[in-house]
């Protein structure tokens, strides 16, 4: 268990929480969410006594032990993989190095025997004798091949030292776990392994993800950052975002009788209590949503952009052939003998181990670099929009925004310029900004800006979900659901690619895995497809 009370940070005029009160208790998982720069991993950092805030006080439980995912790849370069896991439980592991000390002392006292025998007992009653066996299995369950787990960290790739940090937060079952963006560089299938583990998860659990599916499948409440405070609601995401938008939808009929407002909201909860039977909370659960009122849900402050990509002219049929592709960097190889056709309304979710591998696709088929041997042949009928996902240097100028988007549009009105702007989510003076200052997720609403005023037939999208709130990404996964057009496109975001792809392809490290008409749960609940992809991971 872990609270609360009074918790306020202030920043300059800027406050990010005020007078904050909540309880989070265990057998629970909660889903921090909030605007880009709501403060939800200022908040987390708060729980874990990493910021001070300016008044209030965070409670845990006595001897409860609170454990925070780290960002830094670069804290333990000097330690192997194991070791770095093992040093999520601080206390087993100073146990351990200091017993290891004074048995290679060459001068053991008594002294020294004494405190040995105090040490065991405490490492004991730890399970210490389990640590090296269930942090190799963390390890093994993340991705990382055993051969690794002795590898300083300074020697693994970025991709992995992600994964053994992810491994250090969940290791030695703490009480209370804090999880900011847990889903970051993982693939899917080790989302899916995540989820389950947090599903089964018996204490604590607060999350922090911009993944839908994730939070649909882990959390039993959601705590929502909405002006400065934060609402705990019974349920989980897709719960949050229907309950508050009927309650905003029915607060502003003020006409509508009032009981069949409530008879709205009871059949409501009735439905999203039975979605629940699933949950090791069920029970509870349902008893919480049944005593729901109007009142208990409330509706947001935040808006959601208006995103939807029109294509000016139809493509034909034949649309894209690829044949022999093939493109190494600096020595690595990408992909080789790379053959693909796409067709007219194909929406390709291109998935794979290593996110430099389908950027360097992207980047062949956009010609912004060249490969080594192979062709690709565009239907003459396409015009194409890029979403990259490094767009910095799209950004280095002192124009407004403004004026930096009618760089792209053929309508050059200004009053036009500010309304495509103002349904972005740039108002007012937002939309006379330097493109230069941006923030990321800023950023990436101008360059779908961009896009959709191209009016192209075929969208390649890099990851475009990075950096956007939980709203952005919820209108850009209904604007490319709803174009008719064809979409090439790679992301982590598991309902994103289950509700936008028709055709899934693979790029495994011999050769691609290419299936029409198959949502992603489907690819991945396919038996004879896990075999296929077993053998093609299989090391040589």
């Amino acid at each position: 268990m872990i609270s609360t009370n009074g918790i306020t940070l202030q920043y300059g005029k800027r406050i990010l929480f005020e007078d904050v009160n909540i309880m989070f208790t265990p057998g629970n998982c909660y889903g921090l969410i909030g605007a880009n720069g709501s403060g939800k991993s200022t908040f987390l950092k708060i729980l874990a006594g990493l910021v001070e805030p300016n008044a209030g006080t965070v409670t845990a439980g006595k001897n409860e032990r609170i454990s925070f995912l780290r960002q830094d790849q670069f804290a333990f370069d000097e330690f192997t993989a194991l070791s770095t896991v093992i040093m999520g439980h601080e206390r087993l592991y100073n146990i351990i190095r200091e017993k290891d000390n004074l048995y290679a002392k060459s001068d053991f006292s008594e002294k020294d025997g004494l405190r040995v025998a105090e040490l065991e007992h405490e490492f004991s009653e730890m399970n210490g004798w389990d640590a090296e066996p269930e942090a190799a299995k963390l390890l093994s369950d993340l991705g990382i091949p055993d051969a690794r787990h002795q590898v300083p960290m300074k020697q693994l790739e970025s991709n992995e030292k992600v994964r053994v940090l992810l491994a250090q937060a969940l290791f030695g079952n703490p009480d209370v776990l804090l999880l900011d963006e847990p889903t970051n560089h993982l693939d899917v299938e080790t989302c899916l392994w995540l989820e389950d583990f947090l599903y089964e998860f018996k204490n604590t659990a607060i999350v922090v993800s911009h993944d839908r599916h994730f939070l649909d499948r882990v959390c039993t409440h959601i705590a929502d950052i909405d002006y400065g405070k934060i609402q705990l609601y019974a349920g989980n995401f897709s719960f949050w975002v229907e309950s508050s938008q009927l309650a905003l939808r029915q607060r502003t009929e003020t006409n509508k009788d009032i009981a069949a407002r409530r008879k709205e909201l009871q059949e409501f909860i009735a439905r999203f209590s039975a979605n629940a039977s699933k949950s090791r909370q069920a029970t509870s659960r349902k008893k919480l949503l049944e005593k729901l009122t109007l009142e208990d849900i409330k509706p947001s402050s935040r808006k959601y952009p208006y995103i939807a990509f029109k294509a000016e002219r139809d493509s034909g049929n034949d649309l894209l052939e690829i044949e022999g592709l093939e493109k190494s960097i600096e020595g690595e190889m990408m992909f080789t003998g790379l053959d693909l056709q796409v067709s007219k309304g194909d929406k390709i979710a291109f998935l794979g181990p290593l996110d430099r591998v389908k950027t360097t696709l992207f980047q062949v088929l956009v010609d912004e670099i060249k490969a080594d041997r192979g062709s690709f042949k565009w239907g003459a009928s396409t015009t194409r929009a890029y979403y990259p996902k490094e767009n910095g240097k799209y950004f280095e100028t002192d124009l407004n925004l403004v004026d930096w988007l009618r760089q792209f549009s053929k309508e050059t009105d200004e009053n036009f310029i500010r309304g495509f702007l103002g349904r972005m989510l740039f108002s007012g003076e937002e939309s006379l900004k330097k493109a230069s200052v941006l923030s990321g997720g800023e950023r990436v609403r101008c360059m779908l800006s961009r896009m959709m005023l191209v009016g192209a037939n075929v969208l390649i999208l890099d990851e475009p979900t990075n950096h956007l709130d939980l709203e952005s990404i919820t209108s850009l996964n209904k604007g490319l659901e709803n174009f008719k057009g064809t979409v090439l496109f790679s992301s982590h975001d598991h309902q994103f690619i289950q509700t936008v792809a028709n055709r899934i392809v693979e790029l495994t490290p011999r050769g691609i895995i290419d299936r029409r008409d198959m949502t992603l749960d489907d690819y991945l609940a396919d038996p004879g497809l896990k075999v296929q992809r077993a053998a093609l991971y299989a090391p040589a």
